[in-house]
């Protein structure tokens, strides 16, 4: 008994030819296969590859593909002959001993199996002169030759000890083709065995091998029996990966690697375990410890923060949860009812966004953690260093691919346990039934992480991997796998958005959700709506068509309407589950019935029921979250200036995260330095941009800039004006640089005009530095104007630099103004007409940080009209990202205002002028 040789296809990872090697090496493969473009590429000669396989431990297994050899014409075999002496020439300097060649799909290629036995020969006595051995690889699109059978009864008639068979999986499988006659194959006529898994899809098979392989365990085909059959005839070769994949392609080389070791050493567990005996005899499983049993999930942990971690502690005190025990050296509170326990550590080592909430440690009963950590050292996933102080349980966990730690504990029936490290609190702990442990968490990877995820889960936890269910969600496709134990004692749902790459909407990065189990989803759902828990409403019109579906029992249909819960049955049994709203951006809780030997997760048609609910009551949330001024609220926009390097959808996204209501966009560029978004000419970059208004919930204020110069007419900046209302703006900002009053105030009424039919208010903004450079001349330009969608947009910085009034400020009509630029600056008015617009696009404060009255300019406003954050700073943007410089702006901003009380009271209503005009 022999450990087999394992080996990958340079093929399967990203990179230049170099970083593949270094990533196989570092997975520990013994040996790869030389993809010929990958070499063709590589600035490296063939000797100079060798010598580096060399030095990190690997051989070159084979050199592959060659195409089209067998059975054409004289005159193109011998061209044949010509390019394999070639092939020959660079096998040798690489140390490649095993040739791929592929049955043919040459037009120039006839039916004749004579033919190309007699040619294939001609082609094994030239490779065995060199020490080369050929391996004929029946493709299953080949011209002629497409099954395993057909190649070997060629190899046979062939009959020259340097031509053998190479079996790949997914030319057998993804045909149908039936494995087992591999068995009559003599051993050592296979020279080499490729293997790859696949989802079962119905196209094209050279798209389906192109773009959709997988490595063993994560599709459809029986890899056990494929290898079963073919270690049963003796094959003593290597175990070789070859997965033509788009995500692994784009992946770190290192990590695609070490999932394809993982799964290779997994299939081999397998076949140890399922496959024929006279397979199982061939295997060395010694090297890979049994992954031992799961008795369940013992805690989970969230990563809070002084914002999501009371939120949080409140939700689950209203589900019934109560805080029983706190960490002996560490800010971790154990939350618990029944068997179900979450930590709330505020001083995790997970980095999160701020006010949000995300898991960061599962913690699972095992019965040997010792021996999971030795095997999960095995698959390359290291125990995580961990602090302890004396006293303390000294945990075993892993790194799950995302960054989750993974605890693996003895049960909490055992002495010495990780619970020894909690003080209780004295608070007695619920055991009525109502929550009885927890069912699963369920987990969002981006796009190029969910394989390697289920890899992890799977292999490294020994748990089983059920297949890929795609959902039709409101926002895109989503991919679902639920990986568990045989037992079902332990489950972890992974979700990826492929098109959306993880994002869920609105505003939510990766959503999580713990589900606990109940024995009484009703009684359940009874009290912790009674002790105020928020639960998540679902539509009329679920019930409805779950009664057209199932005809349940008339009361049973009432009770779980009234309740919000979701059902499914099998034929096994039922499922009952309802959910919290999000928490903490990004985390929500459920609660799950099951009966009878159901072991689903509900109607996949349920998804987008919920998905709607939790974005309709997500936008609710964020919009409920205004600075309160003097009695009055406010809801906030991102002006563009303030993170001009982000694109319009980007720009929605950081509006998003940060909790903007709105953002403001520049559809024009105001000098030839600064990015350019031509949103009204640029229809990609148009529909991008409203894909993710509508899948964040936020909203566009305003759009800029009408810049009426002397040179341009209200009619040029129609295709603007017809933008912004496609996006769905209300507002138009307008500067007015033109020294002739009489022209200015004809095109502002022009621009009004235009503005008027396409829902569009025209707000004048004045600029200390242009012809229109304060507020008394901007009144001016809108009472000779006369326009019923004119506003004054003050702009804070503006205001105190033209030394407007705030006395004549608060005596204008209130519906002039739509909004407000907030910002704050220096006290001191720079000298020069430079320094002024330098100051304006690069060097603005936060609120309260400067000497302009942010306070009493702000007070003179009508109430409740959103304020716009135009905030740019470029020093502060090049230290920390534009993203958190938006989310520092809103939290300086709020946290200055909300602290502020007006000397005069309530501030102006909208839509009520107070006194009369200057």
């Amino acid at each position: 008994m022999r450990s087999a040789e394992m080996c990958i296809a340079t093929v399967c990872l990203s990179g230049t030819l170099e970083d593949k090697l270094a990533a196989a090496a570092a997975a520990r493969f013994q040996s790869v296969e030389i993809f010929d473009r990958d070499l063709v590429a590589s600035s490296w000669s063939p000797a100079r590859v060798r010598a580096e396989c060399a030095r990190r431990g690997l051989t070159a297994a084979a050199y592959q593909p060659v195409r089209d050899l067998e059975a054409v014409p004289p005159d193109v075999f011998a061209g044949n002959l010509r390019r394999v002496e070639r092939t020959f020439d660079l096998m040798e300097q690489l140390g490649a001993t095993t040739m791929l060649a592929t049955s043919s799909v040459s037009p120039d290629a006839v039916d004749d199996d004579d033919l190309a036995a007699e040619q294939l020969h001609a082609l094994a006595e030239r490779a065995a002169r060199r020490g080369i051995r050929i391996a004929y690889e029946a493709l299953a699109w080949g011209r002629f030759v497409r099954t395993v059978g057909h190649a070997w009864r060629i190899v046979r008639r062939a009959g020259h000890p340097a031509l053998g068979l190479c079996v790949d999986s997914f030319h057998v499988l993804s045909r149908g083709e039936d494995p087992a006659p591999i068995r009559a194959v003599p051993g050592d006529r296979i020279f080499h065995l490729q293997l790859a898994d696949a989802p079962r899809l119905t196209m094209d098979l050279v798209e389906w091998s192109r773009h959709h392989r997988l490595f063993p365990g994560m599709g459809s085909f029986d890899l056990i029996g494929l290898v079963g059959h073919v270690l049963s005839t003796g094959y003593d070769g290597p175990l070789s990966l070859e997965v033509f994949n788009d995500v692994y392609r784009q992946a770190d080389p290192r990590y695609a690697a070490i999932d394809g070791m993982r799964s290779l050493l997994a299939l081999q567990e397998a076949v140890g375990t399922a496959g024929p005996p006279a397979a199982r005899e061939r295997l060395d499983l010694s090297r890979l410890p049994r992954a031992p049993r799961l008795g369940g999930h013992a805690f989970t942990e969230l990563a809070v923060d002084g914002v999501s971690g009371p939120r949080i502690a409140a939700a689950l005190a209203a589900l019934g949860f109560v805080h029983a025990a706190q960490h002996r050296s560490k800010p971790v509170e154990l939350w618990q009812f029944g068997a179900a326990r979450v930590l709330l550590n505020a001083g995790a080592e997970r980095t999160i966004g701020p006010g949000t909430a995300a898991i960061c440690a599962l913690g699972l009963d095992s019965a040997d953690p010792t021996g999971a950590a030795r095997r999960a050292e095995a698959l390359l996933a290291p125990a995580l260093p961990r602090l302890y102080e004396p006293g303390e349980a000294e945990l075993v966990s892993v790194a799950a691919p995302d960054g989750t730690a993974v605890f693996l504990v003895p049960p909490v029936t055992e002495g010495g346990t990780w619970l020894e490290d909690f003080v209780p609190t004295g608070r007695a702990v619920r055991d009525d039934g109502l929550i009885t442990g927890t069912d699963h968490v369920s987990l969002t990877a981006e796009l190029d992480d969910f394989d390697e995820a289920a890899v992890f889960y799977r292999i490294v936890l020994g748990l089983q991997a059920a297949e890929t269910t795609e959902i039709a969600a409101p926002f895109g496709l989503i991919r679902s796998r639920v990986a568990s134990d045989a037992e079902h004692n332990v489950r972890v749902a992974l979700n990826t958005a492929p098109l959306r790459r993880g994002d869920w909407a609105p505003a939510v990065p990766r959503p999580q959700h713990v589900a606990f189990r109940t024995g009484d989803i009703i009684a359940a759902a009874t009290a912790m709506r009674s002790r105020g828990a928020p639960l998540l409403r679902m539509p009329a019109n679920y019930y409805a068509d779950l009664d057209a579906r199932l005809d349940l029992p008339p009361e049973r249909l009432a009770a779980l309407r009234e309740h919000s819960i979701l059902y499914d049955r099998d034929e096994h049994g039922e499922y009952l589950h309802f959910y919290t709203e999000m928490l903490g951006s990004r985390l929500f809780f459920a609660v799950v019935q099951r009966i009878g030997g159901y072991t689903g997760y509900g109607d996949p048609a349920g998804v987008p029921v919920r998905m709607a609910a939790h974005r309709e009551r997500r936008l609710v949330a964020l919009r409920d979250v205004p600075v309160r001024r003097a009695g009055a609220e406010h809801e906030y926009s991102l002006a563009h200036l303030t993170a001009l390097s982000l694109s319009p959808p980007e720009l929605v996204e950081a509006a998003a995260e940060a909790g903007y209501r709105y953002v403001g966009l520049r559809l024009t560029r105001v000098t030839p330095q600064e990015p350019h978004y031509p949103l009204a000419t640029d229809p990609a970059l148009m529909r991008h941009t409203k894909v993710r208004l509508a899948a964040t919930g936020v909203e566009v204020l305003d759009i800029e800039l009408a810049r009426m110069s002397p040179e341009r007419s209200p009619g040029d900046c129609l295709r603007f004006l017809e933008a912004g209302a496609e996006l769905g703006a209300r507002h138009v900002i307008t500067q007015l640089p033109d020294p002739d009053r009489a022209r200015k105030i004809a095109r502002f009424a022009g621009l009004c005009e235009l503005a008027r039919p396409l829902g569009l208010t025209v707000d004048l903004e004045f600029p200390s530095w242009t012809e229109t450079p304060d507020l008394r001349e901007a009144v001016r330009v809108l009472r000779a104007a006369d326009q019923p969608n004119a506003g004054i947009l003050v702009d804070l910085l503006h205001f105190a630099r033209s030394g407007s009034s705030i006395a004549d400020l608060r005596q204008l009509p209130a519906e002039w103004f739509h909004f407000a630029h907030v910002c704050d600056a220096p006290a001191a008015v720079p000298p020069t007409n430079d320094e002024l617009i330098h100051t304006a696009r690069f060097e603005r404060l936060f609120p309260g940080e400067g000497g302009i009255d942010v306070h009493g300019i702000l007070d003179a406003l009508p109430a409740g009209i959103p304020y716009a954050l135009e905030i740019p700073r470029a020093e502060l943007v090049a230290q920390i990202g534009a993203k958190e410089h938006a989310r520092r702006a809103l939290s300086a901003t709020s946290e200055h205002l909300g602290g502020l009380r007006t000397a005069s009271g309530a501030g102006r209503s909208a839509g009520h002028p107070v006194g009369s005009a200057p």
